[in-house]
């Protein structure tokens, strides 16, 4: 995938993909997310991009909803624990219309106070419907658990108590103490000349004013591992038991999303879903999840299974884990392994939406894209050394935090 780069006069920078799709993807993304929140500031994040959406100085709420909708497109958006997106799918002769609404919401929000107080409701029916969800809410606890000394153990959503007294002054303090130009990434990939979308950008981007923020800064994380049991009113036990991972920048991060995958990725074949699916019988789901964020990473994996087959699956768990750590892989299964991950990324970099999403956010983080073929090739440099010692790094039993919903 071949793309074009260029930066606004402001610091804002544009990166850009051609496709002969008649469908194109666009969006911003912020570098701030939910770890940039004070104490004080819990689930202001979500809440300015949920405000966003309810007014500007020439957009009713009811006029933003329609703008993109009414000629089929479809305008969103979401927070992470570093980042904030908002990101649009639309036909390509939309390009104007699209970059002139997602400035408007971003840079020209006023936050009408009465659209602000319905919106708490709302946010808050989301943090209730995420409580109800016991397969969902583990991985929110399970990181407060592992990030206790930091901000990234706190959930995006936020508390119903907090979302209930933030005031329209409390987001616009937010955004001015956090948001910075050059730290912001307007990403496209869709059928239009680069001139052109440089072009719309200047007309929609390029009078917001040059705004530099002193880039976030990192906590002293203290990782202690803990054992939790708490008790919930459900019919299966969950489980998640992980650890702290590789953070963007470590040169093991390779080798270790390959051995996530091959452990319990988002496949039938995994060894953990082998085991403890196909051949126990014991889960109907199993996953492995790793996450790199900017000063460290979390690996979990994750289950639910009947209260008498917890301690069973956990030994199974143990024994892959073995496996790994103890047994380097062979050439053959080492191949596999790599055709399988390196087959899974073709596949989603044809998912438009997400690829536009994942350009931008490597320019933002790497200020580079690297091509399915670079990305292959790091694939195919990783040998079975390398995995054996993430395994023994990352799956070491003495360093493992477990959470059990029963």
């Amino acid at each position: 995938m071949e793309y074009q780069a260029h930066s606004l006069k402001n610091g804002i920078r544009i990166v850009h993909c051609h496709s002969d799709s008649n469908i194109a993807y666009s969006g911003l993304i912020l570098n701030t997310g939910s770890r940039d929140e004070k104490e004080n500031e819990h689930g202001l994040a979500h809440f300015f991009e949920h405000a966003i959406f309810k007014g500007t100085h020439k957009r009713r709420a009811y006029h933003i909803l329609n703008s993109l909708e009414n000629v089929g497109g479809d305008l969103n958006a979401f927070t992470t624990k570093e980042d904030t997106c908002i990101h649009a799918a639309f036909l390509s002769e939309h390009y104007a219309r699209t970059l002139d609404l997602i400035s408007d919401i971003v840079f020209q929000s006023t936050f009408p106070e009465k659209e602000i107080e319905k919106e708490k409701d709302v946010i808050i029916d989301e943090i209730n419907s995420y409580k109800d969800n016991p397969s969902e809410l583990i991985f929110d606890e399970f990181e407060d658990m592992i990030f206790k000394t930091s901000s990234l153990g706190r959930n995006i959503l936020g508390t119903s108590k907090k979302i209930k007294s933030y005031k329209k002054d409390d987001i616009i303090r937010f955004m001015n103490n956090n948001y910075s130009t050059d730290q912001i990434i307007l990403f496209s990939i869709g059928n239009i000349k680069f001139q052109k979308l440089v072009n719309l950008s200047e007309k929609y981007f390029g009078e917001i004013p040059e705004k530099i923020i002193k880039k976030r800064e990192f906590e002293n994380l203290i990782y202690t591992p803990v054992n939790k049991t708490v008790k919930k009113k459900t019919h299966q036990i969950h489980c998640i038991i992980g650890n702290l991972a590789y953070n963007i920048w470590d040169n093991k991060r390779t080798a270790f999303s390959l051995l996530n995958n091959l452990l319990g990725g988002n496949t039938m074949n995994s060894r953990l879903s082998m085991a403890l699916r196909e051949k126990s019988g014991f889960v109907y789901d199993i996953e492995s999840n790793y996450t790199s964020y900017s000063d460290t990473g979390a690996f979990n994996i994750y289950f639910g299974t009947d209260k008498d087959k917890l301690d069973k699956s956990l030994k199974l768990i143990f024994k892959e884990y073995d496996k790994l750590k103890n047994n380097k892989l062979g050439t053959l299964q080492l191949k596999r392994a790599k055709q399988q991950l390196i087959g899974q990324i073709a596949i989603s970099s044809e998912n438009k939406d997400n690829a536009a999403y994942n350009m931008g956010k490597s320019l933002l983080i790497y200020d580079k894209i690297d091509s399915l073929s670079e990305i292959n090739q790091k694939i195919n440099n990783i040998n079975a050394s390398d995995i054996l010692e993430v395994a023994n790094e990352i799956l070491n039993p003495d360093n493992l935090s477990i959470l059990i919903y029963e």
